[in-house]
């Protein structure tokens, strides 16, 4: 059981994979999948750096939401952000890599929350974010076990 859910929730990531234009325009690659789960990183650019040379809000905030966006539909149910929230806790620098580590918390009906740890490439932790999700009619991918 434990493994058909495993190759569930990587058969949903492949298909987010194909369709996520905005993570693979910043960069953000997926490190790794489990159901309720996902890890991703990104090495911070020069373009992706604000006015006061760290990286931008707007951009540690785009991570953070992709690896809950890939932990929230790894169940390969379709689900939609309904609310998220971030606290910065340190600032990132050109060249770091931050890694967002995405974890379930709960799903009770079509209702799921989810905590973020987005670090640095010295384990510091950068910022800590809340998603919210909602799942609503569909699967991610037809192209999974037990579909």
């Amino acid at each position: 059981m434990a493994l058909d859910a495993q190759r569930l929730a990587e058969a949903a990531a492949q298909a987010l994979m194909a369709r996520d234009n905005a993570s693979a325009a910043l960069g953000i690659k997926l490190i790794e999948v489990r159901p309720g789960y996902a890890r991703m990183q990104m090495t911070v650019r020069s373009d992706m750096v604000n006015i006061h040379g760290t990286a931008h809000g707007g951009m540690v905030f785009t991570l953070a939401d992709s690896a809950f966006g890939y932990a929230c539909n790894s169940h390969n149910k379709i689900a939609v952000a309904s609310g998220c929230s971030i606290d910065f806790l340190r600032p990132a620098h050109l060249d770091e890599t931050l890694t967002a580590t995405a974890v379930e918390q709960t799903v009770i009906g079509r209702n799921g929350v989810y905590d973020v740890r987005v670090e640095n490439n010295k384990g510091e932790l950068v910022a800590l974010f809340r998603g919210k999700s909602a799942q609503i009619r569909g699967t991610v991918t037809e192209d999974a076990p037990g579909s």
